[in-house]
């Protein structure tokens, strides 16, 4: 299973996804992200899934306004 780190952006509604093969790498990511974020409107979370296209549908709040642009 993978892992990956989302950053998304609760004002603008953006979101940035990074994949990593190992958890603990993922999750250091998300520990460093979360302290160097710009701002508290930015959520960071670790999440293990399948795919990509698995997580984009488990988490699909995330996604929802990069959907509604396509």
């Amino acid at each position: 299973m993978k892992s990956y780190v989302i950053e998304y952006d609760r004002r603008s509604g953006s979101v940035e996804v990074e994949e990593f093969v190992d958890r603990m790498e993922a999750t250091r990511a998300r520990l460093v992200k979360t302290r160097t974020r710009a701002s508290r409107d930015i959520e960071v979370v670790s999440v293990n899934s399948r795919s990509e296209e698995s997580l984009r549908r488990s988490h699909s709040r995330y996604f929802m306004r990069e959907t509604a642009l396509h």
